[in-house]
């Protein structure tokens, strides 16, 4: 048995964060029984200063980056042609609006206990770019609680403290301590790292590669 610890430096806001685990899905598909990998997210957070209320994502990635509305809209569109061939959910990715991921990734971690961290993280990506709605706001995220059947009275107390801020402040040091700046990230068997969402025949053969170096890790 072939082990890969594979841990993911992510942001719930960032769209590629979505696409670049549904192509590790299908690399970790690909590599069969053969491999056992074991996935880890940890957070970051691409607009780390954001309060107060959300502006259209169009008009605020044109100012961040110094580019047109429209390239935006281009690349947001490329963005969901990509998605629907994935089979996930970007219907709403060019009618969101910014906001903060703090809460958000503090209830990633708080699922993680539950043994639902994917699948919190997956809710989340499919709440904001599926449906467009502002994932800093606590409705919102407890409906993604009570979607995975976990406790949403225990969440609601998770929220109101500050339970997990710690964690989520130490991945957020950690990894940019490292030299992570942008996400997705895929750090492998804590030693090798795979940035951006790479296509998933060129994942299974990184992933090849390490496993070859390191066969018992993990």
């Amino acid at each position: 048995m072939n082990k890969l610890q594979i841990d993911i430096v992510s942001d719930i806001a960032c769209p590629w964060c979505a696409i670049g685990y549904a192509r590790l899905e299908q690399a970790m598909e690909k590599l069969g029984s053969d491999y056992e990998c074991n996935v880890q997210w940890h957070a970051f957070e691409l607009n780390p200063g954001h309060d107060g209320q959300g502006e259209p994502i169009l008009p605020a990635l044109a100012r961040k980056y110094g580019r047109s509305e429209d390239e935006m809209r281009a690349g947001q569109s490329q963005m969901m042609a990509i998605a629907k061939d994935l089979g996930i959910n970007f219907e709403k990715l060019q009618e969101r609006y910014t906001c903060n991921t703090f809460d958000a990734h503090r209830l990633v971690k708080w699922a993680d206990e539950h043994g639902q961290q994917t699948a919190m993280k997956q809710a989340l990506f499919e709440t904001y770019f599926g449906k467009g709605l502002d994932v800093s706001d606590q409705g919102i995220l407890l409906s993604c609680v009570e979607g995975l059947g976990l406790d949403v009275e225990q969440a609601r107390k998770v929220l109101a403290s500050d339970r997990y801020t710690r964690e989520v402040r130490e991945d957020e040091a950690k990894y940019q301590g490292a030299g992570v700046s942008s996400v997705p990230a895929f750090i492998i068997n804590n030693q090798y790292l795979i940035s951006g969402a790479q296509e998933p025949d060129t994942l299974v053969k990184a992933l090849q590669d390490i496993s070859a170096e390191s066969p018992q890790a993990g």
